[in-house]
């Protein structure tokens, strides 16, 4: 077995089984410390998800990295094909083929927030193109639809704050959400084959509608795969006689060390995720010969301000935690909630940890009203108060 599929199946256990923790949100040190006990082999893909769930991207790069790293091998001819290639806006490129298109496609790493944050970036301009049907595979939810925002209990990780700020967003426009995982029992082939299935039945249910998909890693290929023979996409594809238009995000993912990240993302200087054309007007799908997705996205490094990622900060205003309400007290935890959502469950916005006199006291929100929870070094809530973003 590979090292991708043995990744994708100890992530699918975690979601069978969930935290040991009762807490759903850590310090950084309360993770960590886990991490550095636990016995199981999976423990730094497991560790790194919950750190992301917190917003420890940098430590989150870190403890995935642990799993190995290889140097990526590039050549002249990489650096040559990018130089002569066009850089486009990923989001712009995306959202015209869209219209041409009834199902869309677009995966993530489940350690990366920022592919969420990316697939956010598209709804409303995806929605105006038709598109009013959202099907994650995620989602755990029957009532979602109705209650206009996500629980803890959605789903494993859609209790990330930029999965929970995407579903938000999706149900703030107007779209339907659906759910399309297989049933627990079911790993490899048969779970490609069931989520295709499934998704095939929502669709029928909905004729000529159009679809967007958010998955995970492999599920976006379209095209003969190791062990699975089809991935989902590639399923439905066949099942529905209809072309997905295909994304991947994965290809090329972030590192800890720079010096480890492919020389497309070193060389990607701009602020944007893009795609990259060649002088033929083909856009860039892989290198190999069996190319899995229709285009493969190249995001740039990530820049921290104030210790806190850019693409995090996109759109939304930062507000600045007053000393106040910190009262000296070390470490914090402080979470952000969409109003009336903290008394009943929902998924916070944004976290943050402070931890000592450097460490940001920003949060970052959209315009709207929040509540805003403190807690102290044993979870104990020690402060809440509302305020509003204009």
């Amino acid at each position: 077995m590979n090292k991708f599929i043995t990744i994708v199946f100890c992530l699918n256990s975690l979601i069978s089984f969930g935290q040991t923790n009762s807490e759903n949100y850590r310090f950084s040190n309360d993770i960590l410390s886990q991490i550095d006990n636990d016995t199981v082999a999976w423990k730094y893909q497991k560790g790194a998800t919950e750190l992301s769930f917190n917003g420890y991207y940098a430590e989150v790069l870190k403890i995935w990295d642990k799993n190995g790293v290889r140097k990526p091998k590039t050549t002249d001819q990489d650096s040559l094909y990018f130089t002569n290639s066009k850089k486009v806006n990923a989001k712009d490129y995306i959202i015209e083929q869209s219209k041409n298109s009834q199902i869309v496609i677009i995966n993530e790493a489940h350690h990366i927030p920022k592919h969420r944050t990316f697939t956010k970036s598209l709804l409303k301009d995806l929605y105006d193109n038709g598109y009013r049907y959202l099907g994650l595979e995620a989602l755990f939810d029957s009532t979602i639809n109705e209650r206009k925002f996500p629980i803890i209990e959605s789903g494993y990780y859609t209790k990330e704050p930029e999965f929970g700020n995407l579903i938000s967003e999706a149900l703030k426009i107007g779209y339907t959400l659906f759910s399309y995982e297989a049933s627990e029992d079911k790993n490899g082939k048969e779970r490609e084959i069931e989520q295709a299935e499934n998704i095939q039945k929502f669709i029928e249910s909905v004729p000529n509608a159009k679809i967007l998909i958010h998955c995970g890693y492999a599920h976006a290929f379209e095209n003969e795969y190791p062990s699975w023979g089809k991935a989902m996409a590639g399923r439905l594809k066949d099942n529905t006689n209809i072309d997905p238009f295909t994304i991947d995000q994965t290809m090329f993912l972030e590192r800890s060390d720079k010096e480890n990240n492919h020389l497309f993302i070193k060389l990607n200087d701009t602020t944007e995720p893009i795609v990259l054309i060649d002088k033929d007007g083909q856009v860039f799908n892989g290198n190999k010969e069996i190319r899995q997705t229709d285009i493969v996205i190249i995001h740039p490094e990530t820049k921290y301000i104030d210790n806190r990622p850019d693409w995090l900060q996109n759109g939304k205003e930062s507000y600045t935690i007053p000393s106040n309400k910190i009262k000296n007290s070390s470490p914090l935890l402080l979470l952000a909630y969409r109003e009336n959502e903290f008394e009943n469950n929902g998924v916070p916005t944004d976290i943050i940890e402070i931890n000592d006199n450097k460490t940001s006291k920003k949060l970052y929100l959209t315009k709207g009203n929040y509540t805003i929870v403190t807690k102290d070094k044993n979870y104990n809530i020690i402060e809440k108060y509302k305020v509003e973003i204009k």
